[in-house]
């Protein structure tokens, strides 16, 4: 792939664009490799692996009802999942698999974006982003990413601003 015409990238594009984040947009990366990991998108950037947005998919539960929560945490901890089933209010929530990933998000693990899901997804934005001018989201493919800020992600998602990590206090 050396282009944008990836679909997974074109909905992110349109996500974008359609939120008023047109420099975002604009600044979508196709890398030569898939960074499927925050260290991995970290040493293709040349930037510190916390400004990476990681975007974690949990299956929540509450009441026997099971629904996606989108994480948006640092690359440079860890989300607790107990910390996070307390922050949505919800009995418990684990590491979602593939199908349930793509099922929830259109886009595959490695590279599901904050934006351009079929419907939206309750989301938390890990505060320790904030922390860095420029943070790097994956842009609906595994090669793809996109410049914003803390700011901009939970403006983009309506995401709730939450330290996720025990070790990010």
């Amino acid at each position: 792939m050396s282009s944008l015409d990836h679909p997974g990238i074109r909905k992110v594009v349109a996500a974008l664009s359609e939120a008023g984040h047109t420099e975002a947009a604009n600044g979508i990366r196709v890398l030569a490799d898939d960074v499927r990991t925050a260290a991995q998108a970290a040493d293709a950037l040349g930037v510190p692996v916390g400004a990476i947005a990681n975007s974690l998919v949990f299956a929540a539960e509450h009441r026997g009802v099971r629904s996606a929560l989108l994480v948006l945490t640092s690359g440079a901890h860890r989300a607790d999942t107990g910390l996070l089933a307390g922050l949505a209010g919800v009995t418990s929530v684990e590491r979602a698999d593939a199908e349930f990933v793509r099922e929830q998000t259109g886009q595959p693990i490695g590279g599901v974006s904050p934006v351009g899901h079929p419907a939206p997804i309750h989301t938390i934005v890990d505060t320790a982003l904030a922390d860095h001018e420029v943070v790097w989201a994956a842009a609906g493919h595994p090669k793809a990413v996109f410049p914003t800020t803390f700011a901009g992600l939970v403006e983009l998602t309506g995401g709730a601003p939450e330290t996720v990590a025990e070790d990010a206090r």
